[in-house]
Formats: structure tokens, C-alpha cells, sequence
């Protein structure tokens, strides 16, 4: 750890303003987290957060789900000063090291089977990259181009993985992206795609996308995979149900397509389980991974089926996809997880969570809905005051949804928002969160609520 006198030597202590404005003379204006998180951080332990100002926040954003173990963990600085100590070389391509194969044997192990039917390919450090591997590696495999995706699903921003993303914020100002991508409706508890809602509307999800599929007059060739997440994650943390999972590994199956399944953000014990596609049984034949696998620092691969390794040597490669350390940090992040038994911890608390949120949902209506896995949860903020559709769901309100997001930072919270128009709020903490700090956000949250209500609705506090 950085000695304090250190780093007040190297990093004089100027205000948040003071560091925002510099940012803004530096950086692009593709920079998004500081307009809607205005700070600096000085440092980082756990689940906590210091600014340059001295303010702690409750980090329940975790690097969008990144910090699985929360900030500069033990093992993980244990990790760190052991491969700096070892003499190991922290930049290697895809040469292997006594530190590639402990990661790699571990990682393996945690895959559907131990992992004996699978492989893995190591990509450049970004979710998107290892997204464009998946999808080039299916095209390859069946010699088809076809390729589909889901409405919500969030992918990466690279051409490949964006021509796959839902949202089409990013997308409009880029013109052609990868051609040939179809898009299919995903289940949504709160807004059914079809207007039917419950098992019925999941059923009539299930056999649509199976009747595109085996549809000679449906007008789309036969795909090369489909990519979709198990829960959706900027998509508003929209939680696939399981029999519709099954169903779309089914018809894959059936003909011949692969089923690619993105767990950059929701896999690692995030939901409860160490994969989200785990809740359903199933079996992918790609699995794309990033975030917490790496412990905090850059590393994308994937898990894939050896039956579809088809790969030419060299035909997907990446300067960066040999970082030592991250292989350290993350083979640290893999031993806490399995031997803390994180993935149950966090159902446990998310589930406390969840039925916390539930309960404050009675009080405050303009919470559509909560929902989601573990320690993956959402908040639909609506806007009650408006008619209802079909499904008794009201309008969103993004507005307010901004407002609760500003009002908890004031709290001393951090959170994201995502779904459809920025109305739904995430919760991303740190695996390792206690039942006092989950406590702790819920009443942060709560009256970030009330005063969100009351600047944007001249509401009172409820009761």
C-alpha cells in the first residue's frame, strides 16, 4: 500500500472540482461516469470509497461488477506483491508461465463439467474483444454469417459487439456495422415484449424464437450462434427465466447452432451461482467472460466447446492477451470465491436486498419493480402518476430515476442506472458486503428516494 505521506507528496489534494475541470481539459468528451459520479478518488478499501475531499461512499457499483472481492482486497494485494516478488515476466503474449497454467487449471474447473469438454482462449483485455472472438469463431465453425441477438442485450462497443448490442443510442452515429445481425424480443417481467405477461408471455417468447428459427418462410437464414445474457445487465437487469433458457439451448442444439452466452457482468458469483446461465442447467457452447475474472485488472477470455476450436493459429490474436498479473490477481479472486463460498453469500444478501426494496416499494410506488439475482439487482423507477398499460406497468420516469441516482451520491452511494431510458436503478456491490453495509445502503437509498420525490414531485416523505 501507497504510504499517505507518499501520496500527498505526489498528488497534492485539490478539491473534486479542482480534478474534474483538469479531467475535462484532458479527456474526450466520450468520458460518461464523472458527469453522473462527480468525484475524485483518493483511495479505496473494501467496499468503501474515499475522494480527495475525504468523503467515504458506499461503492455499490464495483467497477460495473468488475470488484468482485471490493477494492485493494488482501488476497489480491497478497497476489500482486508475490508475482512482482517471483521474477515472472508480466507481459508474455500467449507464451504459457507456471502462473498461466495454476489460472488456467483453476478456471477450467469452474466451467459446466470441470471443465472437460472445454477449452479456453485467451483475448485482448475487454469483454468486447473476447465477444468478437465468440462471433467470429461461430462463423468459422458453420461457415454461416447469420447472427442473433436480443432486444436489451449489451455486448461491447467494438463493431462487432456493438452490431449485437440492443441499445441504440451508440449505434446510430456508426454507420455499417457488422451486417446480417437479427434481433429477437427477450422475456421482460415488468414489460412482456408481447403485451401478455407471466408464464403464458415467456411461453409465447419460447415458441416465437422457435418458430423463426424453423420457419422456411421466416425470411433470415440459419444463424451461426446466438449471443445472449442469462440476466441482462445495462439492459436493466432483466433476468432470462429458465425454462425460456432451456428452450433456446434446445432449439440450438437442435439445429446446429451456437449458443454463445455473455457472462462478462453477471458471471463469477454475481447472481448466486458462479455462472447466471447455472440457474437454468444448461450448457453453453461459448462462454464469454472479463470483468471479475481478473481480479481487477484487464483479462477477457473465453470458455469454449472443443469440438468448435476450428481456429488456424494466429487467427484471432492480441498483443495484450498475455497479462501475468491479471492471471495472479484473478487465480486470487477464483480461490476466494470458491473457498468463501461468495456465489451463496450473495444470494443470501441480495436476497435480504431484494426483499428490503420490496417492502420499501409498498411505501413508495414510483418502484415499478425490483428484480434480479444476488447481488445483481434493479429498481424500475416509474412514473405512477400515469395510466397503466395492459400489464398494469406504468411509464418510466428517467428523469426521476436521475434524480434518485444524484441524491444517493449526496448520500454517499454509488449506483448506476440502465434499461430502456436510464430508469432503472443497479446494484453492483461487491461481493463481499456485509449484512451492516447492505443495511447501510438500503437507508441511504431510502432517503435519497425521499428527497429525490420531493425536489422532482413536491412529494413528502412517505410513511
Amino acid at each position: 500500500m501507497l504510504n499517505e505521506k507518499v501520496l500527498h507528496a505526489e498528488f497534492p489534494q485539490k478539491d473534486n472540482a479542482h480534478y474534474l475541470g483538469r479531467q475535462g481539459q484532458f479527456e474526450s468528451n466520450v468520458r460518461s461516469y464523472p458527469r453522473k459520479l462527480p468525484l475524485a478518488i483518493a483511495k479505496a478499501n473494501g467496499v468503501w470509497v474515499t475522494d480527495v475531499e475525504g468523503k467515504t461512499y458506499l461503492d455499490c457499483l464495483a467497477g460495473a461488477g468488475t470488484l468482485a472481492l471490493g477494492h485493494n482486497h488482501e488476497d489480491i494485494i497478497a497476489s500482486i506483491d508475490h508475482f512482482m516478488a517471483s521474477g515472472m515476466p508480466m507481459h508474455t503474449l500467449d507464451l504459457t508461465t507456471p502462473q498461466k497454467d495454476a489460472f488456467s487449471e483453476k478456471l477450467l474447473s469452474l466451467l459446466p463439467g470441470q471443465g472437460r469438454d472445454y477449452c479456453l482462449q485467451f483475448c485482448g483485455p475487454s469483454g468486447a474483444d473476447a465477444v468478437e472472438a465468440a462471433l467470429k469463431l461461430a462463423k468459422t465453425f458453420t461457415g454461416r454469417s447469420n447472427i442473433i441477438s436480443f432486444s436489451g442485450g449489451y455486448h461491447g462497443m467494438t463493431h462487432g459487439a456493438l452490431a449485437v448490442t440492443g441499445n441504440t443510442g451508440p449505434k446510430n452515429a456508426v454507420a455499417s456495422l457488422m451486417p446480417g445481425v437479427q434481433f429477437m424480443p427477450y422475456p421482460h417481467e415488468y414489460r412482456c415484449p408481447f403485451g401478455i405477461g407471466g408464464e403464458a408471455g415467456v411461453e409465447a417468447l419460447a415458441y416465437y424464437f422457435a418458430q423463426f428459427i424453423e420457419d422456411v418462410e421466416s425470411g433470415v437464414s440459419l444463424p451461426a450462434a446466438v449471443i445472449l445474457e442469462a440476466v441482462q445487465g445495462e439492459g436493466g437487469v432483466n433476468c432470462a427465466p429458465v425454462q425460456w433458457l432451456r428452450k433456446i439451448r434446445e432449439i440450438t442444439r437442435q439445429h446446429g447452432i451456437l449458443m454463445i452466452v455473455d457472462e462478462v457482468q453477471a458471471g463469477f458469483g454475481r447472481t448466486g451461482k458462479m455462472f447466471a446461465f447455472e440457474h437454468a442447467g444448461i450448457e453453453p457452447d461459448i462462454i464469454v467472460m472479463s470483468k471479475a475474472v481478473g481480479g481487477g485488472l484487464p483479462l477477457a477470455l473465453l470458455g469454449l466447446k472443443r469440438e468448435f476450436d476450428v481456429w488456424e493459429p494466429g487467427a484471432h490474436s492480441g498483443t495484450f492477451r498475455g497479462n501475468q498479473m491479471a492471471m495472479a490477481t484473478g487465480l486470487a479472486t477464483l480461490n476466494a470465491l470458491q473457498q468463501q463460498d461468495l456465489p451463496a453469500q450473495a444470494e443470501r444478501r441480495g436476497q435480504w436486498l431484494k426483499m428490503q426494496l420490496m417492502q420499501m416499494q409498498q411505501r413508495f410506488p414510483a418502484l415499478g419493480q425490483v428484480r434480479g439475482r444476488g447481488l445483481m439487482l434493479g429498481i424500475e423507477i416509474v412514473d405512477e402518476r400515469q395510466a397503466p398499460d395492459r400489464l398494469n406497468s406504468f411509464p418510466g420516469d428517467p428523469t426521476l430515476a436521475v434524480a434518485i441516482q444524484k441524491h444517493c451520491f449526496d448520500q454517499g452511494l454509488l449506483l448506476e442506472r440502465g434499461g430502456r431510458q436510464g430508469n432503472v436503478i443497479r446494484l453492483l456491490p461487491p461481493l463481499i458486503i456485509d449484512d451492516e453495509q447492505c443495511a447501510l445502503a438500503v437507508s441511504r437509498f431510502e432517503r435519497a428516494l425521499t428527497a429525490a420525490l420531493s425536489q422532482e414531485r413536491g412529494q413528502t416523505a412517505a410513511h
